[in-house]
């Protein structure tokens, strides 16, 4: 039953991309494009942005920062794919951060006011604000709980009986879960699915690499899957795990077909001349590949000392989230030890505004009462903000 082209809106279909200056000719005397040849305004310029050429528009393609992500994610093979072909760079589309990824989706298979999309929350915010943005209804099929897993039956009751449902949202790590989504859960989602449902799941790995697989000669990320379930659509950032939030730098990967409407659609010069630079150096090198990994190490190495430290405290409770993130999801407790909005939040904004420790309170999501997000710090900043929890806890239940 699946047919990309039929969930794909008709106005996307016969879009005609735009042909970029720098489609046709990338060297040689430049005067088709308008750009300012005398350089760009600047009293001074290193070395390394004048080779960058910051006065002319960025290459619009970026096949070789799209070459070296897939060379990096097919290193690691998932165990659940059939063959060696993983991906290839017709299957991206960078955005700018995820959050244009997944706007990007909405725009390209739902059709405002009549289309809807599907979530299972406690999640990422960003999904409710797009669709709203773009006038996509949104149904809800909760996490499980305890432990933060999709309701595969209850997803594809929802979806069969609603055709009008387009796009599935999963996060894998969750967010605010810190929950990696059983890829098994996932696949039989997608296989079934495909047979009675005309729609995409779409995985968000923004956390991916936080997680430690059970084998490590096997990735947890489903992204080179992409080829084998045409119905599956996979997000990833460089701003977790790479440390490159400032860049603004997405991936999408999807099936070749879907890849090439995303690509159409998407703002011509998009990814800039700066992050496309720093991108490429991340993800091309051993050298940044081994500087990730050791940050991803020392960061889930701080995490368990931190989790730890802190459900030793008092009127602290449990993690409730997982860990497979770079975060933790804890409990405050008020002073019958039980799990309380209304402690979590004078702690969260007593830490912030009297001891500039900054956490997140996510206690009005589902399921997540009384909890705060407590991204994992340096060493240092570990040390003090658990010093600093005991002390506001304390006060705050005095």
């Amino acid at each position: 039953m699946f047919d990309i082209k039929s969930i794909v809106r008709p106005n996307i279909l016969s879009l005609e991309p735009y042909r970029c200056a720098r489609d046709d000719f990338k060297v040689g005397i430049l005067l088709d494009a308008n750009e300012n040849t005398h350089g760009p305004a600047l009293t001074t310029i290193s070395e390394s942005e004048s080779q960058l050429e910051l006065n002319r528009y960025p290459d619009p393609h970026q096949l070789e920062l799209k070459k070296q992500i897939v060379q990096f994610r097919n290193s690691t093979p998932n165990i659940h794919l059939s063959g060696n072909e993983g991906i290839y760079p017709g299957n991206l589309c960078l955005g700018v951060g995820s959050d244009e990824s997944i706007d990007l989706l909405l725009r390209c298979v739902c059709i405002p006011g009549k289309d809807k999309m599907l979530i299972c929350p406690p999640t990422y915010g960003m999904y409710s604000i797009c669709a709203t943005v773009n006038d996509v209804e949104i149904v809800k099929v909760p996490l499980l709980y305890p432990g933060f897993q999709i309701d595969v039956p209850g997803i594809l009751s929802t979806i069969t009986q609603d055709p009008l449902i387009k796009l599935i949202y999963l996060t894998s790590p969750g967010n605010p879960t810190g929950k990696l989504l059983n890829v098994d859960d996932i696949i039989q989602l997608l296989t079934q699915a495909q047979s009675k449902w005309n729609g995409l799941i779409v995985v968000d790995e923004a956390y991916i690499d936080f997680t430690e697989s059970p084998n490590s000669q096997h990735s947890q990320s489903m992204s080179t899957l992409v080829n084998q379930y045409p119905n599956l659509v996979v997000c990833q950032t460089l701003s977790k795990a790479f440390g490159l939030a400032g860049i603004r730098l997405g991936i999408t990967y999807s099936n070749e077909t879907l890849a090439s409407y995303l690509n159409a659609m998407k703002y011509p010069y998009n990814i800039s001349s700066l992050t496309s630079d720093i991108a490429i150096r991340a993800t091309g090198s051993e050298t940044g590949l081994k500087v990730m990994n050791d940050y991803v190490s020392r960061i889930n190495k701080q995490r368990d000392w931190l989790l730890n430290q802190l459900t030793n405290l008092k009127y602290i409770g449990r993690n409730i989230g997982g860990l497979d993130s770079n975060f933790l999801l804890i409990e405050v407790l008020d002073k019958q030890g039980k799990p309380s909005n209304e402690v979590a939040y004078k702690v969260y904004n007593k830490l912030a505004v009297d001891n500039s420790v900054v956490v997140r309170f996510r206690g009005n999501e589902l399921n997540c009462f009384g909890c705060l997000r407590i991204s994992v710090g340096t060493e240092a900043e570990n040390v003090t903000l658990v010093q600093k929890f005991k002390q506001v806890l304390e006060q705050v239940n005095e």
